[in-house]
């Protein structure tokens, strides 16, 4: 999922006027648009940015995450000749890992936005490391 961020909404904007077109939460002059398919999201900013709702351009942008709201990943199955540094090497395909921990057989990765830790996980993401599976 993907979180939009909509700044400079003019004050007569309803929930109901967004909502028309996308499940959304509006606080003031901006708002916050939840859209599953991050492709859909892409194509939202595209096509909405500057739209003009009530006479005012509305800036429409990726949410950004804060780093407190940072993701990790607990992954199993490690087999137990991989290294700190070659795991390290397969998640930062995804994102900057900000910390990789190996226990016994698992790890925990730490990313510092939630985007980059889905990617990681996606079918299409998954990773095998000496013929262990390590992420699904």
């Amino acid at each position: 999922m993907m979180k939009l961020f909509i700044r400079n909404l003019p004050q007569e904007a309803t929930e109901q006027e967004i909502r028309k077109v996308l499940e959304c939460d509006i606080i003031k002059n901006y708002g916050f648009v939840h859209i599953e398919d991050k492709t859909a999201a892409e194509d939202t900013i595209h096509n909405l940015h500057h739209y003009k709702l009530h006479g005012v351009n509305i800036n429409v942008e990726a949410s950004k995450n804060k780093s407190k709201a940072s993701t990790k990943l607990h992954v199993g199955n490690i087999s137990p000749t991989c290294t700190n540094q070659e795991l390290r090497a397969k998640f930062e395909k995804y994102g900057p890992v900000i910390e990789c921990d190996i226990v016994k057989d698992y790890v925990l990765i730490h990313f510092i936005h939630t985007e980059w830790s889905e990617d990681a996980v996606r079918p299409s993401g998954a990773l095998t490391t000496q013929s262990r599976i390590i992420a699904d």
